[in-house]
């Protein structure tokens, strides 16, 4: 398994206790403005706008919502939507490579931030290009296992840009090249699949296997870096064994 997926998974299971709800929110809220501002508050000819309806609705963000951060997003209300996105690079405890992708209207707040907060939890800052070379632009589309098999996502996608399938303990991770998102996406919904989530992500190249006690002080300092409102994504080589994940799932009980 990948370690972004496993990381991701966790994630989500936190999520379902996680206080951090409305922050969140405001994150795929602000996806849905950007994409809206940058393509269009029309769904159909808009599929970046589609995928982060698609996410925040997956999420059980409010449609009321949802329709609001459309047309602000779409310049419908008169609001004027600005933000800029910067990639931070860095290093989390044992050498675990981090970019950190954010989403902000300030700049210098969003930089102030991603600094403190790592130095704060056993991170590094890295200079641009030392980590980022080890990832690439990828499409990544997660569909649940529940209502599909493995045969019949492959049979969907393999024609529409698929690279590979990974069976993820709950779902399958469909990995295509970032052009290819689409097609592969639309391939599911001509199928009648369901899926979580279609995104752009930084996928790594190399991965770094941890123990259990590294991979809690990586995801503290995670979840540390989440917590900014300016931090949109964060992008990992972490990677997990079922025996540390095991380890992890008991920490939670």
């Amino acid at each position: 398994m990948s370690g972004h997926s496993k990381w991701a998974t966790t994630k989500h299971k936190k999520a379902i206790i996680d206080q951090r709800r409305a922050k969140s929110f405001a994150k795929l809220i602000k996806n849905i403005e950007v994409a809206a501002k940058i393509g269009g508050p029309d769904l159909a000819g808009n599929p970046t706008l589609q995928d982060a309806v698609q996410k925040a609705k997956k999420t059980s963000v409010p449609n009321d919502n949802i329709d609001r951060a459309i047309k602000r997003g779409g310049g419908l209300t008169g609001e004027s939507i600005e933000y800029t996105t910067i990639m931070y690079e860095g290093y989390g405890p044992n050498g675990v490579a981090l970019l950190i992708e954010c989403l902000t209207d300030n700049k210098n707040r969003a930089a102030a931030d991603v600094r403190t907060l790592m130095t704060r939890n056993g991170g590094t800052m890295a200079d641009p290009g030392s980590v980022a070379y080890n990832f690439e632009r990828k499409g990544v589309i997660v569909v649940p296992q529940e209502d599909t098999t493995e045969d019949d996502v492959l049979a969907a996608v393999l024609d529409a840009g698929a690279e590979e399938v990974q069976t993820e303990d709950e779902s399958f991770e469909i990995i295509t090249e970032a052009t290819d998102l689409v097609p592969a996406r639309s391939a599911l919904q001509d199928a009648g699949i369901d899926y979580d989530s279609a995104d752009v992500a930084f996928v790594p190249n190399i991965k770094i296997e941890v123990d259990a006690d590294t991979a809690r002080k990586v995801f503290k300092l995670i979840d540390a870096l989440e917590d900014s409102d300016d931090v949109q994504n964060i992008y990992s080589n972490l990677d997990i064994s079922a025996d540390v994940r095991a380890q992890l799932e008991d920490d939670e009980d």
